[in-house]
C-alpha cells in the first residue's frame, strides 16, 4: 500500500495524494489555529495531537476538497470518541485552506423536544423519553434540512440546535442559519450510518435496562424498526462514512462521563449526572453501540482506531490497517 512514508502514515496514499511540500505549507497554514482550537476543547497539545494534524487531518481535508457536488461525510463515533472536535478541525482546515464552504450538522441537533419525547413515552414506550436512541429525532425535519443544503436555491436555512444542560431544543431564535449551498457536509453522530440489527439477536437483554425495563422487548423493537426505516432514509444522503473506533465499549462511560464534568464547567446552571445516572443513560446506546463497533469497520471507507489514551493510532483502508 502506497504510503507517504515518515510523513503520513495515518493516510493511504492512493485514497488522495498529497506532497510532502504541500503538507508542510498547510500545516504551517493551520497549526496556530489548529492549537487555539485544541486549547478550546480542553485538549493536551502532546507531540500526537500535534502530529495528527499533518498525517490525518490535512490529507483528509485535501481528499474532501477533491470531491464534487455538495458532498456529505458520515462521521460515526461512540459517545466521547471526540467526533465533534475532529468535526470542527475539518471544518476549520477546509475554510481556511481550501476556501471551501462547510456545514457541521450534528444528529443531537435533531432530537426531538422533551414534550414530544415525553407524549412519545405515554404512546410508544417509557423509555423513549430519554433522547438518544432512534425514534428520538425529528426525521423529516433532517430529511428536509439534506434536500435544501444539496439545492441551488440560497435561501437560509434554519438548523435546530440542542441544549443537553436543559434536554431540549434551543429556541428557535438560537438556530444555525445557512445562508448559502455548502459545498461539504460533515454529519456526524454516535449512530450515523448505523444499521438494523437481525431481529433474532433482539430477543436477549444486553443489559439491565433492557431486562428490567423493556422486558417484552417492545423498546428493541420499536428502535430496530426506526433504523430500518426512517434512519436509513436519513442516511442514505451521505456519500462516503468515516468511523471513530473506540478500543472497547468500557472506554465510554470514562470518557462520558469527560463529557459530562465539560458541560458542568461550561454550565454552571447544570446539575449534570452522577455516576449511576450516567451508567444508566449510556445502557440505551449499548446495544446499537456494541453492533456498530462489530459490523461497520468492514463498511466504512475509513476507521481510525483510537487508543485508551484517547489517541488515533491507525487507520483502517480497505479493511488494511496503516501502522502510524
Amino acid at each position: 500500500m502506497a504510503l507517504l512514508k515518515n510523513q503520513s502514515s495515518l493516510w493511504p496514499n492512493e485514497l488522495a495524494e498529497i506532497s510532502r511540500t504541500e503538507i508542510n505549507r498547510l500545516d504551517s497554514e493551520n497549526s496556530s489555529q489548529y492549537e487555539k482550537l485544541l486549547s478550546n476543547e480542553s485538549i493536551p497539545l502532546s507531540s500526537e495531537n500535534k502530529d495528527l494534524l499533518r498525517s490525518l487531518y490535512i490529507p483528509l481535508s485535501n481528499w474532501l476538497s477533491e470531491q464534487k457536488k455538495t458532498f456529505t461525510l458520515g462521521i460515526n463515533g461512540a459517545q466521547g470518541s471526540g467526533k465533534t472536535t475532529f468535526s470542527k478541525i475539518l471544518k476549520q482546515i477546509l475554510v481556511n485552506s481550501f476556501k471551501k464552504s462547510v456545514v457541521i450538522i450534528s444528529i443531537d441537533d435533531l432530537y426531538l423536544t422533551k414534550a414530544e419525547r415525553l407524549q412519545l413515552s405515554h404512546t410508544m414506550h417509557p423509555l423513549l423519553a430519554t433522547r438518544g436512541v432512534p425514534g428520538t429525532h425529528d426525521i423529516k425535519r433532517g430529511l428536509k434540512i439534506f434536500k435544501k443544503l444539496k439545492s441551488n436555491d440560497n435561501s437560509p436555512i434554519h438548523i435546530p440546535t440542542f441544549n443537553k444542560a436543559s434536554d431540549d431544543r434551543n429556541n428557535y431564535h438560537s438556530w444555525k442559519i445557512v445562508t448559502e449551498k455548502p459545498d461539504i457536509i460533515l454529519f456526524e453522530g454516535w449512530c450515523v450510518g448505523a444499521v438494523a440489527e437481525s431481529e433474532a439477536t433482539l430477543n436477549i437483554p444486553i443489559n439491565s435496562l433492557e431486562e428490567k425495563e423493556d422486558s417484552s422487548g417492545e423498546w428493541r423493537q420499536y428502535v430496530n424498526t426506526q433504523l430500518k426505516t426512517n434512519y436509513s432514509e436519513l442516511f442514505s444522503q451521505i456519500d462516503e462514512l468515516i468511523m471513530l473506533r473506540i478500543p472497547h465499549y468500557k472506554k465510554i462511560l470514562e470518557w462520558r462521563t469527560l463529557q459530562e464534568n465539560k458541560l458542568k464547567q461550561s454550565t454552571p446552571e447544570s446539575t449534570g449526572m452522577n455516576e449511576t445516572e450516567m451508567l444508566r443513560f449510556i445502557m440505551h446506546y449499548e446495544r446499537i453501540t456494541r453492533n456498530t463497533l462489530k459490523e461497520m469497520p468492514a463498511r466504512a471507507k475509513l476507521v481510525f482506531e483510537i487508543n485508551s489514551d484517547h489517541y488515533i493510532t491507525n487507520t483502517l483502508f480497505n479493511n488494511e490497517v496503516l501502522s502510524n
